[in-house]
């Protein structure tokens, strides 16, 4: 199939058809545009559609339940799904639109050029035929003009009235027609060769080449047509397993709404763990006999006898630590503190919540607290290792430029810590809340008072605890450590209210004795403690900073501002051996977390 031989006489019709191709590319480049301008405009509005629809903050907590869950889920995917469209649309944009309008800039110009050829080649063609019919009527007018002399000879030849002289000279003139005539067509056979060879070259070689030049034209065109559909169609085809993973996460998050869930979810979002009212009373009239009426009781409101009664608890409670350990200075200032730390407003204690909603309130709190500190302790470790680097290559930095910022990650680290040891006793006492049933104003004992001192021995429960860790945290002589252990695990809650109290009344008659050691204690905080005879201390250090050990059993931990024994000092590996007297535990801390007194020192000194 060759248009050269098939179309040699078609060449206008040709010019038109590829003509006609070319705006056909253009055609089809303008509909990939516009719909590159939908995939867009549709993925614009989708993104529009789920910016509109997306949780505001007032509504956080109505997005608990799981179908708000599954909702926002699907927001998440059609957002994605709206991402996907984008890539569709800026794929076809860049190896489709831009590739269509380059093929027909180039289809354009190779069209022209091979027209202009063609049109070269029937000028040529043009040219010879021209030449043709003039060496053809120029032959004809020769050819009459040699027909006119003969037949002017051939009458004066018969004209017997003419002199010699006329005839010979219209002999000449015949002759000079007829050699003219002659010469005219020879040169018109020699034109009609020419010609006839032009025409042969011209249907035969040159407008087929030119022929085939276009047919190439319009094949490369069909065939890059045929590609970018192609194309098309693969650009959305890598886009569909993305596709189908976000509708199959939209079936996922529809598939994962429970009303089960939910149901359970709004009981714990609501429950205030208050119990019921109690029964109305019988109320005799003002003339039944007294002895037949049971005592009144005012009308209450549970929600407000419940929370009147919890104050009335923790001011009782009070009362009685105070009373309890009253012996104990430290133990006294730790109640203190804990007493500062409940008077805090309704916000910050969550006071003006129901009881369970406030031990869900200060677990989240604890929980964030635990992050905090978690954080500035890995930052203080690493301005720690940081400064341990400038002190071993002063050329790096200067170390005391780091002080200022461990000295104030350490402070916030201790309030950090204060405000965490703080929502821990409020979360105890929250949990004592929900757990007790003497909550209720009245407990359901046919109207029985509970027992007082059960009362004060269950709401003193966790302050006991955090009073009695406090003492030994705040450290005291070996033997005040020893009785607070054993006092801990006592007096723990599992252990039941009795045995709370039983431990309270212990603390108490310890703290009588702890306080007859006072002065010893005092003494012995300079560090003249026992130790092994076999590793004699070599001095006293003072912790500028916490350090947690690292749990591999050689390493110790200490807390800032701690005093500790040196058993031996820095070999040049950054670390330093120490002892805690009262519990005599050994272990190794970082050297430049310590201030050190050696006792040549001292004595020198």
């Amino acid at each position: 199939m060759n248009w050269g031989t098939e179309l040699w006489d078609q060449y206008d019709n040709l010019a038109a058809h590829t003509h006609k191709g070319i705006e056909f590319l253009d055609k089809y480049g303008n509909f990939v545009k516009e719909r590159c301008a939908i995939e867009l405009e549709y993925a614009g509005k989708l993104r529009r559609l789920v910016k509109n629809y997306q949780p505001k903050r007032k509504e956080e907590d109505e997005y608990q339940y799981t179908p708000c869950k599954a909702f926002k889920k699907l927001l998440q995917e059609l957002g994605d799904f709206a991402g996907q469209r984008e890539v569709v649309a800026e794929n076809l944009q860049s190896n489709v639109v831009r590739e269509l309008h380059l093929l027909a800039k180039e289809l354009r110009e190779e069209r022209k050029q091979h027209l202009n050829e063609g049109a070269k080649q029937m000028a040529v063609l043009s040219t010879a035929a021209g030449a043709l019919e003039r060496a053809r009527r120029a032959y004809e007018r020769a050819a009459r003009e040699s027909e006119r002399a003969l037949e002017a000879f051939q009458r004066a030849d018969a004209d017997f009235n003419l002199s010699r002289a006329e005839v010979e000279k219209q002999k000449t003139n015949m002759k000079l027609r007829s050699q003219a005539c002659e010469d005219a067509k020879q040169e018109y056979m020699d034109q009609l060769k020419k010609t006839n060879e032009a025409q042969r070259q011209h249907y035969e070689q040159r407008l087929p080449h030119v022929f085939k030049q276009l047919q190439d034209l319009d094949e490369k065109r069909i065939k890059q047509i045929k590609n970018f559909m192609l194309s098309s169609v693969d650009v959305e085809r890598k886009v569909f397993p993305i596709i189908m993973q976000c509708l199959e996460e939209m079936e996922h998050a529809a598939n994962s709404i429970n009303e089960k869930e939910d149901t359970q979810l709004v009981i714990e979002r609501y429950k205030s763990g208050f119990l019921p009212p109690e029964d109305y009373r019988f109320e005799a009239a003002s003339g039944a006999d007294a002895t037949d009426s049971a005592p009144a009781h005012p009308t209450h409101n549970h929600l407000t006898a419940a929370r009147g009664t919890v104050s009335g608890n923790r001011i009782k409670k009070r009362g009685g630590l105070l009373s309890i350990f009253s012996s104990n200075k430290k133990i006294i200032e730790a109640c203190n503190s804990i007493k500062n730390n409940m008077s805090m407003d309704g916000k910050e204690d969550y006071s003006d919540l129901p009881p369970n909603q406030k031990k869900k309130k200060l677990q989240a709190k604890v929980l964030e607290l635990n992050k905090q500190v978690a954080q500035e302790q890995a930052a203080m470790e690493g301005l720690m290792k940081m400064k341990g680097v400038y002190e071993i290559n002063p050329t790096l930095g200067d170390p005391r430029t780091v002080e200022g910022q461990l000295n104030e990650c350490c402070d916030k680290l201790k309030k950090l810590k204060d405000q965490l040891r703080k929502y821990e006793v409020l979360l105890e006492e929250a949990n004592n809340q929900v757990c007790a049933p003497t909550l209720h104003p009245v407990a359901r004992t046919n109207g029985a008072a509970p027992n007082q001192a059960t009362s004060i021995g269950s709401n003193s429960e966790s302050l006991s605890r955090s009073a009695s860790e406090s003492s030994v945290s705040t450290g005291g002589c070996a033997g005040a450590g020893n009785a607070g252990g054993s006092r801990a695990a006592g007096g723990s809650p599992e252990s039941g209210l009795g045995g709370e109290l039983a431990a309270a009344h212990a603390e108490h008659t310890d703290n009588h004795e702890h306080d007859e050691n006072d002065e010893h204690c005092d003494h012995e905080s300079d560090f003249d403690y026992y130790y092994e005879p076999d590793l004699q201390p070599l001095g006293y250090c003072k912790a500028l900073y916490a350090f947690e050990a690292n749990g591999t059993g050689s390493t110790m931990r200490m807390e800032c501002g701690e005093r500790l024994l040196v058993l031996e000092t820095d070999a040049g590996d950054g670390w330093t051996r120490v002892r805690r007297s009262h519990t005599r535990e050994e272990g190794f801390v970082p050297t430049t977390y310590i201030s050190t007194t050696l006792y040549s020192d001292a004595h020198g000194h």
